[in-house]
């Protein structure tokens, strides 16, 4: 693996705890003096007119400007692992995408359930679909070393899966009132971007004005403006096997800037709600959120990914106890960047409801990231492989991997088990 993956691999866990200091910082405003302070420079509008939308203000920016560079890098990641990565063949896309299929339906239908298929409601079906991987790796890297490596792989690549799901049904469902000219503009737009990658052009400023002009239009279309990310990544060549390809330079690039800015200005700008009693918990919205978030996604990706390993449709990964993989799945139950993205989509002209989506979002959020975390770190795992001894280099660092590796040997050792996949049950 290539130092630049590396990097970006081991800044993950430094990301995902920034995000959570940027959210607990918007829940101390709104919930305190700063509250009037906080709200009015949100509302605060500046920069110049656009499409459909008029002047932004500060979290119009955040959530239609920032966040479709968010998903640039989404649609980089994604691009990058199916052609290139840890779902290039059909064998390793299987399992992730049962447990990210199941894990997008049940919380979906609890949530439905749990509001009684309140018409009000019925839109925010979709709030507790995603996994945060930030916020996720984030709790993992609290692990240290007793992290599996192998359990890491396995959130991150079903957090990729159901990002791609995210996406699709915020393109598909999240829509405003079309039009057809801007639409007719942003495929042309794609189109010629697609050009410039078979043409063999390898400079990414071209790409990035395509990628600016396809903001514009998709923001004057009424599908949301942030689709043009995933759009414009999938137009910039990949290089497969290639180190330093234009897809792999961007994504390097922006990471940073999105890991460490966009998504902690987002969950800043998104977070802050007013908390008055416990009961607010108890609402119909917030409720179906807890449970489609901490109940819904551990059913769903854990029931998956046992049934789908004793059918043999898709054998668990090799190094693995059943109760990591349960603590990995409670993990997969923290929705916060994707959901509270959806909530304001869901809700746009119901700031009461999008306030009470985001308290639901933040407990569920918080017990699966509570409860996966003590599951894991009870879960002691087993002795693991020399591709997962390194993988866990590039992560937790080399010492800490040399003293978790002897620690587990030891464990294994006295404990009379083989370091095997049976080993494991």
């Amino acid at each position: 693996m290539s130092d630049d993956r590396r990097d970006i691999q081991q800044s993950e866990r430094l990301a995902g705890l920034v995000l959570i200091a940027a959210a607990t910082l918007a829940l101390i405003a709104a919930n305190s003096g700063l509250s009037h302070a906080y709200h009015e420079f949100l509302e605060t509008r500046f920069g110049p007119p656009m499409p459909r939308l008029g002047v932004l203000d500060v979290h119009h920016w955040v959530a239609d400007g920032l966040m479709a560079i968010f998903f640039l890098l989404v649609g980089l990641e994604v691009k990058r692992e199916w052609y290139d990565g840890r779902l290039s063949t059909p064998a390793e896309r299987r399992l992730p995408f049962l447990a990210a299929a199941a894990g997008m339906a049940v919380p979906a239908l609890l949530y439905l359930m749990v509001i009684g298929f309140d018409p009000a409601l019925i839109r925010g079906w979709a709030i507790p679909s995603a996994t945060d991987i930030a916020f996720a790796v984030g709790v993992l890297a609290l692990l240290g070393a007793r992290a599996n490596p192998t359990i890491k792989l396995l959130l991150v690549t079903i957090a990729i899966m159901d990002d791609v799901g995210a996406v699709m049904i915020i393109a598909l469902v999240y829509t405003a009132s079309l039009n057809g000219a801007a639409i007719g503009a942003a495929l042309v737009i794609v189109a010629a971007m697609a050009w410039l990658n078979l043409c063999g052009v390898r400079r990414l400023w071209p790409y990035m004005l395509g990628f600016a002009l396809l903001w514009l239009a998709m923001l004057a279309s009424g599908i949301h403006a942030t689709i043009a990310g995933v759009l414009a990544a999938l137009t910039i060549p990949l290089g497969r096997g290639e180190p330093f390809s234009p897809l792999k330079r961007l994504e390097h690039h922006i990471h940073p800037w999105v890991m460490f800015g966009v998504m902690p200005l987002f969950g800043f700008a998104s977070a802050g709600v007013e908390v008055t009693s416990v009961g607010d918990m108890l609402e119909p919205l917030p409720l179906a959120i807890i449970a489609g978030l901490f109940v819904g996604k551990q059913i769903g990706v854990f029931g998956a990914i046992w049934l789908a390993d004793r059918t043999g449709l898709a054998p668990r990964p090799a190094y693995t106890r059943w109760l990591e993989l349960y603590g990995a799945s409670l993990l997969c139950g923290i929705g916060f960047t994707m959901s509270l993205f959806i909530s304001a989509l869901a809700f746009p002209d119901a700031p009461a409801a999008v306030e009470a989506a985001k308290i639901g979002i933040l407990v569920g959020s918080l017990l699966s990231a509570v409860l996966g975390f003590g599951i894991l770190w009870l879960a002691t795992p087993v002795a693991i492989s020399e591709e997962d001894r390194e993988e866990a280099i590039e992560i937790f660092g080399e010492d800490q991997d040399k003293r978790a590796a002897a620690r587990r040997l030891a464990q294994a050792l006295a404990a009379g088990e083989p370091a095997s996949r049976k080993s494991a049950d």
